[in-house]
């Protein structure tokens, strides 16, 4: 089953644009193997399309941090927040229906509070300039790590609202 069998495309939409703009993250759901279904881009900051833009930012920073923590969630059934290698938070809600894992709702692009960007690090993935990462990391916003879990909570909770009401609709009657 795919998630566009649960709510249409256009619900899964509705869902990262609220995220975006209650939050600010960049919002993302995603199927079973990591892909986006949606075509919706709400950048959080201007460091992660500089990242994105790169192969190597891609392949070596947000898709391994994705697989990674949306593997935790589905394993615990629960969100997971986690950082990705650059040093920003990406949180990750399970999107499972009679126990099979569907996909799962992402949020990232944000910094915990207190935390910074490894510039650094980024620099010898992705062969941006570290100069350049600097000056693009002072667009990465803080968040606590109380709201990131308040969200997470609420993506549970929406995610679950999503998939009863699926049940309700496909319930056949007596």
């Amino acid at each position: 089953m795919e998630l566009t069998h649960i709510a249409p495309l256009e619900r899964w939409i509705e869902l990262e644009q609220e995220i975006h703009a209650r939050t600010g993250l960049d919002a993302n759901v995603f199927d079973p193997k990591g892909y986006r279904i949606t075509p919706v881009k709400n950048w959080a900051n201007r460091l992660c399309p500089a990242i994105k833009e790169t192969d190597k930012g891609q392949s070596f920073i947000c898709a391994p941090a994705h697989m990674n923590i949306a593997a935790q969630a589905m394993r615990a059934g629960a969100p997971v927040i986690e950082e990705c290698d650059a040093g920003m938070i990406k949180l990750v809600v399970p999107i499972r229906l009679n126990g099979e894992f569907l996909g799962a709702v992402g949020a990232c692009g944000m910094r915990l509070e207190g935390s910074e960007i490894d510039a650094y690090l980024v620099n010898k993935m992705t062969d941006i300039d570290e100069e350049a990462v600097e000056r693009l990391s002072a667009t990465v916003p803080p968040i606590s790590r109380e709201e990131t879990e308040a969200l997470g909570r609420h993506l549970a909770t929406v995610v679950e609202e999503i998939l009863a009401e699926f049940t309700r609709r496909t319930r056949l009657p007596s």
